[in-house]
C-alpha cells in the first residue's frame, strides 16, 4: 500500500516526488525506505545495484512494500549500455546493429523481450531508447548507441522501440532531447554545443522524437547539449523554450519529461546540481534524475531543500513544481496498471539480431580458423555511459568454440608492436572500437597488418574506417552477442 509520512506537507512531497535518485549496494538502505514513504515517488537503479535477476526482483519487491505504485528506472539499454547484464556483456546487440539489420519487426521483438526480462525483475521505466541521429561520426558519447545516421531509419525503429518496450509493460524514456548526435563533447564531462542552423534540426534531430511521441512514449529524456539556434544561454535541460516551448507545445508531447544525471559535469560543473535543478523544473521538466555518481540520502535532502526554497522564495511557481509532480504521479498510476502483451519468452532473439547484423568483407575468402589464436583488443578509454566494468570483445567467446585462445589488451603508440611480440606464432585476431576515432588503433592495425597479412580484424564500433585484413568484421556493437556472432563467423561454429 502506498504510504505518505504524517504531517509531511504537499509542497515537500512534490518536491520529493520529483526526484530519481540513486543509492549503493543490493538492497534499499533505509534511508530510501524512509524517503519513499515520505513521497519518493521513484529510484534509479544502476549496475552497482544488480547481483542477479533473483536479487534485483527482491529489491524491486522491497521498494514496493513501502509504495506500491514506486516508479523503479534503469539505463538498460542493451547493446554496450547494459545495467542488467553489466557483468557479463548483453545478450542484446544494442541499437546500431538493429539499425544495421533494418528490420523494425527484429528491433519491436528485440525491445520486447528486453522489456519482458525487465519487468519480471519489477522494473517499470526504462532510460531508453536513444532516438538521437549520429551525424557526426566523431560523436565520443552515443556513437553505437544510436540507430544510425539516417533520421528516417532512426526514427523507424525508435518508433518499434517504444512500442516493443511499452507492449511489455515497461515504460520507454526516449532521449537525449532534442538529439545528442551531431557532438563531439561528452556531456559527463563538459557541455557540448550543436551549431546547426534552426532549419535543420527539423528535418534531422526531431523526426526520431515525433515518431516516439506518435508511438506513445511515457517519457521523455532531456540532454545536457546546448543547441543556439533554439537558445543561446540555456542547455536544453534548462531551457523554457525547448522543453516546454519546443517539446510541449509544438510537438505537442504530453508526457514525462526526465533529466539526464544532473551530476554530469555539462550541469554540475556550471551551474550546479541545487541551482540546475530549480532551473530544469522551471523549464518544463518533471523529474530530476541523479545517482549515477551522487547517490546518497545528503543528495536528495539536498535537492529536495532547493526545491522548497525556490518556490517559496518565488523563483519557482508552486503550479510548476505541482505539476511536474502530477506527471511523475501519472506515470507510476500507468506502470502499475499496465498490462504486457501475452508473448512467450523469446531468449534467443538477441543473438538472432547479432548475427543479422554482421557484416563481413573477405578480400581473397576466407577460411575460418581450427586453432586458437591470440587476441589482441586495442582498447580505447570507455566512455562513462557505458563503464569499464562490462567486459566487450571476442575473446572469451572464441575461447568457448577454440579453448587455448589468448589475448591481451593494448592501448597507445606502441600497441601495435607490443601486440606482435605477444602473440607469438599465433594467428591474430584484432579487435578494434571506433578505429576512425583514434589515430593510435590505426597506427597499430597497421603496423600488425604489414607484419601479419593473414590478421583478423573485428570493428566492434561505428564502421567507418575501410575495411582492411584477411577477414573484416563489422559487429556494430561490443555487446557479448556482437563477440558471439563475430566468433561464430571466425570459426565458421554455432555456439549453440
Amino acid at each position: 500500500m502506498t504510504t505518505i509520512a504524517s504531517g509531511s506537507d504537499t509542497l515537500t512531497r512534490d518536491a520529493l516526488t520529483v526526484l530519481q535518485p540513486g543509492f549503493t549496494g543490493v538492497t534499499a538502505p533505509d534511508w530510501l525506505l524512509r524517503r519513499v514513504g515520505e513521497g519518493l515517488a521513484s529510484v534509479g537503479l544502476f549496475g552497482r545495484n544488480i547481483a542477479s535477476p533473483e536479487q534485483l526482483a527482491s529489491l524491486t519487491a522491497q521498494l514496493r512494500a513501502e509504495r506500491d505504485d514506486v516508479l523503479v528506472a534503469i539505463d538498460e539499454e542493451g547493446g554496450d549500455v547494459t545495467r542488467l547484464e553489466v557483468r557479463t556483456g548483453s545478450s542484446f546487440p544494442g541499437n546500431h546493429a538493429l539499425g544495421a539489420v533494418d528490420d523494425v519487426d527484429l528491433t519491436r521483438k528485440v525491445a520486447r523481450e528486453l522489456g519482458r526480462r525487465l519487468a519480471e525483475c519489477g522494473v517499470n521505466l526504462n532510460w531508453a531508447p536513444s532516438a538521437d541521429v549520429n551525424s557526426n561520426p566523431a560523436n565520443p558519447v552515443i556513437g553505437v548507441r544510436s540507430f544510425g545516421a539516417d533520421p528516417g531509419l532512426v526514427a523507424r525503429h525508435t518508433a518499434a522501440y517504444v512500442t516493443g518496450l511499452q507492449s511489455a509493460g515497461v515504460a520507454a524514456c526516449t532521449k537525449h532531447f532534442p538529439g545528442h548526435g551531431d557532438t563531439a563533447v561528452d556531456s559527463h564531462h563538459a557541455l557540448p554545443r550543436i551549431d546547426v542552423p534552426a532549419d535543420v534540426l527539423p528535418d534531422r534531430e526531431l523526426i526520431p522524437f515525433r515518431a516516439a511521441i506518435d508511438a506513445g512514449t511515457r517519457a521523455v529524456m532531456s540532454a545536457h547539449i546546448l543547441v543556439p539556434a533554439l537558445d543561446p544561454v540555456h542547455p536544453a535541460t534548462l531551457s523554457r523554450r525547448i522543453l516546454t516551448g519546443l517539446l510541449r507545445e509544438e510537438l505537442g508531447y504530453d508526457g514525462l519529461i526526465v533529466t539526464d544525471g544532473m551530476e554530469m559535469q555539462a550541469i554540475a560543473g556550471t551551474y550546479g546540481i541545487e541551482r540546475g535543478s530549480v532551473l530544469a523544473i522551471a523549464a518544463g521538466a518533471d523529474a530530476i534524475c541523479v545517482g549515477g555518481g551522487l547517490a546518497d540520502d545528503e543528495t536528495v535532502r539536498r535537492l529536495r531543500d532547493a526545491l522548497v526554497t525556490a518556490v517559496r522564495t518565488g523563483e519557482l511557481p508552486e503550479e510548476r513544481l505541482a505539476d511536474a509532480a502530477r506527471r511523475v504521479r501519472a506515470l507510476a498510476r500507468w506502470t502499475a496498471s499496465a498490462s504486457a502483451t501475452t508473448v512467450g519468452a523469446e531468449p534467443e532473439i538477441g543473438l538472432t539480431a547479432a548475427r543479422r547484423a554482421l557484416r563481413d568483407t573477405a578480400p581473397d575468402g576466407f577460411t575460418p580458423l581450427t586453432e586458437p589464436p591470440y587476441v589482441a583488443a586495442l582498447t580505447p578509454v570507455a566512455n562513462i555511459a557505458v563503464g569499464d566494468e562490462t567486459p566487450w570483445g571476442v575473446a572469451a567467446e572464441l575461447a568457448r568454440l577454440l579453448p587455448g585462445t589468448r589475448t591481451g589488451s593494448f592501448t597507445g603508440d606502441d600497441a601495435g608492436r607490443a601486440a606482435l611480440a605477444d602473440a607469438g606464432e599465433r594467428r591474430i585476431v584484432a579487435v578494434v572500437r571506433d578505429e576512425h576515432r583514434h589515430p593510435w588503433m590505426g597506427a597499430a592495425l597497421d603496423t600488425l597488418l604489414a607484419a601479419r597479412p593473414d590478421t583478423v580484424v573485428v570493428e566492434m564500433g561505428v564502421p567507418q574506417a575501410p575495411p582492411r585484413g584477411a577477414l573484416h568484421l563489422a559487429t556494430h556493437g561490443a555487446a557479448r552477442a556482437c563477440g558471439r556472432a563475430a566468433a561464430e563467423f571466425v570459426t565458421g561454429r554455432r555456439a549453440d
